[in-house]
């Protein structure tokens, strides 16, 4: 079993958040492969079923807020009995990468995401994870906080959309697969 984990803040107002771009990815995901979401309180978290590959893999969208989300990575990981180290994969936004690209690194540090601080708090820095930048030029004009709580705009969301989203699902099931590899994509060009 593979544990596809998105780091990302519950409730409404924060949808289609740059935070939350990992939300965006698994629902579309959980949507194309016609899985629902289901409330796991006691591993603080929204779950989802799939199939990808032959593999059973699990989707997860931590009902905890972003700079705590280690508490349900771990809940998931003992329950199931899983190793970070080849069965976790987390998806996580980026605000020193330019919008549009994607990188992927097999561990490491936390690079001063308070939500990666969290799960490597958790479990330690053996674990695959797929970054996603969203920075832009609005970047510098805001500070951190309202940056990454801050919505895309209608092009940043038609590129996510055609552009990002798809790529990072064939990552996924490259992960599945166990044919991934640590590299970094531009997804704009």
């Amino acid at each position: 079993m593979k544990l596809i984990f998105a780091q990302g803040n519950p409730g409404t107002e924060y949808e289609k958040s740059r935070h939350n771009v990992g939300f965006t990815i698994l629902n579309t995901i959980a949507s194309e492969l016609n899985s629902t979401w289901t409330d796991k309180p006691k591993f603080h978290a929204l779950l989802s079923e799939v199939v990808i590959g032959g593999e059973k893999v699990l989707l997860a969208k931590p009902t905890t807020f972003y700079n705590e989300s280690g508490s349900a990575v771990r809940a998931l990981i003992d329950f199931y009995k899983l190793d970070p180290a080849k069965d976790l994969l987390v998806i996580h936004d980026d605000f020193a990468l330019p919008f549009g690209v994607i990188r992927i690194r097999q561990q490491g540090s936390d690079a001063g995401n308070n939500g990666i601080k969290s799960i490597n708090a958790h479990i330690n820095q053996n674990y695959a994870r797929v970054r996603v930048g969203i920075w832009s030029e609005l970047r510098e004009k805001m500070d951190d906080a309202e940056f990454v709580l801050a919505k895309f705009n209608s092009e940043e969301n038609s590129l996510l959309e055609k552009n990002i989203v798809p790529q990072v699902v064939t990552i996924i099931k490259q992960f599945c697969s166990e044919t991934v590899q640590p590299t970094s994509y531009k997804t704009l060009e």
